[in-house]
């Protein structure tokens, strides 16, 4: 079920999946969707994981990306700082406020989730990240040009079924602000140390934008952090190696539960 929330001048699209089991002992898994996603672009993971839980979920479209509203401004190096701003916003608006909340965020969503973490988010309980980045590696600069290629020779052009008139500002959003020289200097590993609550960090071993070292620095600080890196698999696990994501995320929830 797909709705249109409105905070202030913008508009936030929501899919609530199982809404019906959303009750107050129940924590809802919130989704969370990498740099150039959506709703649509999740697919059916989002639903069945909620199933193989028995838990509701809330998949978020940020600003700029499928049917919310399109980005105000040219970004910085906080721009997911600011993100994390927004979600904040949509959570006050959607949940109750006794309502107990799992982050689920896949590369830009995944450090979305691990800022949360670090403001001491109320009721969270866990968050899950995929392909999240803590800091800029040169890998991440490298896969990031293929990508330019491939949208400007056509080959992305699928984006636009999702983004609409919005997807050209968005991509170069993206690719030129990551590849902006004072970009290298975003860090947000002495942010994440403190947070107390269980994290799951997972990587695909092929990861064009990553290495393991994304990882580590996001589980090195605590005992309650696991990490897993996944064979044969890149960016996106949760498309690539659903099974195995979908496996290991449901068993290490029921684990610390």
């Amino acid at each position: 079920m797909e709705k249109i929330i409105r905070l202030g001048a913008k508009e936030i699209n929501i899919q609530w999946i199982n809404p019906g089991s959303a009750i107050d002992s129940k924590p809802v898994l919130i989704f969370l969707h990498e740099a150039l996603g959506s709703i649509i672009q999740w697919k059916s993971f989002p639903t069945e994981l909620c199933r193989s839980l028995n838990l509701p979920g809330v998949v978020i479209e940020r600003t700029g990306h499928g049917k919310s509203s399109g980005l105000s401004g040219k970004r910085d190096i906080h721009y997911l700082h600011n993100y994390a701003d927004e979600t904040q916003e949509v959570l006050k608006e959607i949940l109750n406020p006794d309502q107990k909340i799992i982050l689920i965020g896949h590369s830009d969503g995944g450090s979305i989730a691990l800022l949360l973490a670090s403001r001491e988010l109320k009721n969270l309980l866990a968050v899950v990240t995929m392909a999240a980045h803590t800091f800029v590696e040169e890998e991440t600069l490298a896969g990031i040009h293929p990508a330019i290629a491939a949208f400007e020779a056509g080959k992305l052009d699928g984006l636009y079924r999702i983004h609409g008139e919005k997807t050209k500002e968005l991509f170069y959003a993206w690719s030129d602000t990551w590849l902006e020289p004072s970009f290298k200097n975003w860090d947000i590993r002495h942010e994440i140390r403190s947070f107390q609550i269980s994290a799951l960090a997972m990587q695909g071993k092929n990861d064009q934008y990553g290495t393991e070292e994304q990882v580590n620095s996001i589980v090195s600080c605590h005992e309650n952090r696991t990490g897993i890196m996944i064979p044969g698999c890149g960016h996106h696990p949760h498309l690539e190696k659903p099974e195995d994501t979908m496996k290991a995320i449901s068993q290490w929830l029921r684990n610390i539960q």
